[in-house]
């Protein structure tokens, strides 16, 4: 009669607990890779460690819950908190803050607004900026006549324009993207301007000596050349956007982000103001991710210097 060892209990025991080292030490390896998934573990790991101080601090009683409400306070009442993002029902004269959409669709209506404005802004004064930068290179008379006034008015604080925009274009999405384009305009000029002004020169003597144009020259060696410093322009700009829109919209402008931030500050609700800055803070980096995902696609012929500068 054959006899039938029993199942060898340590040995599944042994290979469970080998399995959880392994486990660590490929969590490891693809950290220290490049891939995407080593660049999201790495986001995690990033911000949790920000959001595990903050915690530290509610838990040891360094941080009042009442002005610095800790992560787990502020992001576990996304419905409590979605329903003040109704601003626009708000306005009208007659409704309450009940009325109108629920609160996961006054989140999403809301950032839609203010993301409209930012990107609209945005391409506005790229659009505008580059152009005018260009010319003022390629024609003597206009860089005489144009760039001295854009100079004098770049300083200008983007607030100082907020009554002009309200003059001009009244309440609503017009004088919000009119913010952002006066903000961003006359740097992206100046930027292009210094961009252009850094092309090598042998560049364009190689271009000369084989017969092009001054508009060839323009169009296939100095805006090539210049576009991988005003895409890093671009990726600057899209923060500032953010920011311009936040302040226009808080003074009362059209409703969005900055109406809500300006909501809790009236209304004395700091949970209310840090999960709009959480929003906000992940659309600027999902946009930031995309914009850079754009420009290795768009510049793909330039050489990854990152690992060359780790290893000096």
């Amino acid at each position: 009669m054959a006899v039938v060892a029993p199942p060898d209990v340590s040995s599944g025991v042994a290979a469970a607990g080998a399995s959880r080292p392994a486990a660590v030490v490929r969590l490891f390896a693809t950290m220290a890779g490049e891939s995407l998934a080593a660049k999201i573990l790495w986001t995690c790991l990033s911000v949790g460690l920000f959001a595990g101080l903050w915690e530290l601090c509610w838990f040891f009683g360094w941080a009042d819950p009442k002005l610095l409400p800790p992560p787990h306070i502020f992001l576990g009442s996304i419905v409590d908190q979605g329903k003040f993002f109704n601003t626009a029902t708000r306005w009208q004269v007659g409704k309450s803050m009940t009325d109108g959409p629920s609160a996961f669709e006054s989140v999403m209506v809301t950032i839609g607004a203010t993301t409209m404005r930012v990107f609209s802004g945005l391409a506005i004064a790229s659009v505008l900026g580059v152009g005018v930068g260009v010319l003022i290179r390629y024609n003597a008379l206009f860089d005489k006549l144009v760039l001295p006034t854009i100079t004098l008015l770049s300083p200008v604080s983007p607030i100082a324009w907020l009554p002009v925009a309200i003059f001009i274009f009244g309440i609503g999405n017009g004088p919000a993207i009119f913010m952002v384009v006066v903000a961003l305009f006359f740097h992206m000029v100046l930027a292009t301007v210094t961009q252009i002004d850094g092309v090598a020169p042998n560049l364009i003597n190689v271009a000369r000596t084989m017969g092009a144009s001054k508009r060839q020259i323009y169009g296939r060696v100095i805006v090539p050349a210049i576009l991988p410093g005003m895409l890093a322009v671009l990726r600057m700009n899209l923060f500032g956007a953010w920011m311009v829109v936040l302040i226009a919209e808080s003074t009362g402008v059209g409703y969005g982000m900055g109406q809500v931030i300006m909501l809790a500050r009236n209304t004395f609700n700091p949970s209310l103001v840090f999960f709009t800055i959480a929003v906000i803070g992940v659309l600027g980096f999902s946009f930031d991710w995309l914009l850079r995902q754009a420009q290795r696609r768009i510049l793909y012929w330039l050489p990854d210097t990152k690992e060359k500068l780790r290893g000096l």
